[in-house]
Formats: C-alpha cells, structure tokens, sequence
C-alpha cells in the first residue's frame, strides 16, 4: 500500500530529484530568493522547511544531520549564523511562494520561493510599543471618567486650531 507517499517525483529518479533538491536549497540559501517552477518549489519547501527549523537550534548534531542533506558547508555555516537568528522567534512558514506567471517556452507557471525574514517589503516592522488589544465591545459603558477627559483634551486641541486660525488671519488682514 502507497499510504503517505504522496509527493511530485518531478519526472526524476530518486537521485536526481534529491540532488537537485539539495542544490536549490543550497541556492535558497545563499541568495535568500530563487526563480523556478510552481512544482520545483513546492517540492523544495518541503525540503528545507524542516532544514530550517532544525537550525534553530546549534548543536553539532543538527549541524550534522543538515549537513547530510545539503552537502555544503558554506551553506551550514550561513544558515546557522545568519538565518537561525533571523528566525529563531517564527513558529514555521519560513518560506513565501510567489506566483510570476508562465514561462513563454514551454508555458510553465514560474514562481519565486524566498525566505520571509529577508524580504523587506512584505515584512511587518515591529514597533516598540505593543498594541492595545482590541474588543467589539464599547469602551464608554465601563469607564466615563476616561471618555470626559478625551473629550475635554480634544476640546482644547481644537480651541488652540481655532486660536491659530485666527492669528493667521489677523496677520493677512493686517498685511493687506
């Protein structure tokens, strides 16, 4: 029975498809962001996923089980030193898949499989100050006190706008 052996052979022998596997991880990880098929990177999360959050830990054990299946040492050293730090906090999901369109020679759909850490654009910058948690429910029923002192504040905000305005004014008209 073929029971939980599903997963695209992609038209390769056994060692091809880990050898190529091997390098387009390899490649993942020096350069942050490959180009390749759909198929080739869904195959290739798989792959490395489990790469990368076993270097979350630097054991001389994990170090050598990755090694075993990316057989680069450059590679190793990179991913535990510069990678593992970068997402020693993200619980999975370390890789982004996205869809370019379709290659115009033989009409395969292309993607981009990068690392979620190093792409500045989609990452979503931390501030200092946590957000204050939010509720469908009303405020203003539990505690008046604060609600009379953000509307006296927002009073006086809009006397010292209304202050300013006129002054502005007074200088054109004096001006004129």
């Amino acid at each position: 029975m073929r029971h939980r052996k599903k997963f695209n052979h992609l038209g390769r022998k056994t060692a091809h498809r880990k050898a190529m596997l091997s390098n387009m991880a390899i490649s993942l990880i020096e350069h942050k962001r490959i180009r390749t098929t759909v198929a080739k990177a869904k195959a290739l999360r798989s792959f490395v996923e489990p790469l990368l959050n076993r270097a979350k830990t630097d054991t001389m054990h994990s170090r050598r089980m990755v090694f075993k299946h990316l057989q680069s040492k450059a590679a190793v050293n990179e991913l535990f030193r510069e990678i593992a730090l970068k997402i020693a906090d993200r619980n999975g999901g370390y890789t982004r898949i996205l869809k370019t369109g379709k290659r115009l020679g033989d009409n395969a759909e292309m993607c981009i499989i990068e690392l979620v850490d190093y792409n500045e654009l989609y990452s979503v910058k931390k501030s200092g100050k946590p957000k204050a948690k939010r509720t469908r429910r009303s405020r203003s029923k539990n505690k008046p006190s604060e609600t009379a002192e953000s509307t006296t504040s927002a009073e006086n905000q809009q006397e010292g706008k209304e202050e300013n305005q006129n002054v502005e004014t007074n200088d054109n008209n004096e001006e004129k």
